[in-house]
């Protein structure tokens, strides 16, 4: 019988599903980690060729991670609603601009979400042990 899935997987299953949907394409791979009551999701590959290409410079960069941030903001209720299922915990609520949850864009293709729990889980339930 296979093992169940991590919370950890869980929640990377659900980032690719999500970025599928809400982008067309999907990151080439997902990694989550827990810190106390920090929840931090890196997904490679996620920016196209044109977004690589932008990011090259200072401007384009900046410009890029605005429209990240705000596409985060508006379109991550989803995303925060399965984490919330997955970890029994709430995400806290924040500034919209500086919030509890923000997205941080690289010129490489890598996206960096960052949610803040209400609430520390147990190594054993973060594992799945």
């Amino acid at each position: 019988m296979p093992q169940p899935l991590s919370m950890a997987q869980q929640i990377a299953q659900t980032a690719v599903a999500f970025e599928k949907q809400r982008l067309g394409r999907q990151p080439t791979s997902v990694t989550v980690v827990l810190g106390g009551d920090t929840l931090v999701m890196t997904m490679h590959g996620v920016l196209s060729p044109a977004e690589q290409a932008l990011a090259a410079s200072p401007a384009g960069a900046a410009q890029l991670q605005d429209f990240h941030q705000q596409l985060f903001q508006s379109s991550s209720d989803p995303l925060r609603r399965e984490i919330e299922k997955i970890t029994g915990l709430k995400i806290c609520e924040g500034d919209k601009n500086k919030g509890a949850a923000t997205v941080q864009v690289y010129s490489v293709g890598t996206v960096v979400q960052v949610f803040l729990l209400a609430g520390h889980l147990s190594a054993d339930s973060w594992c799945g042990t």
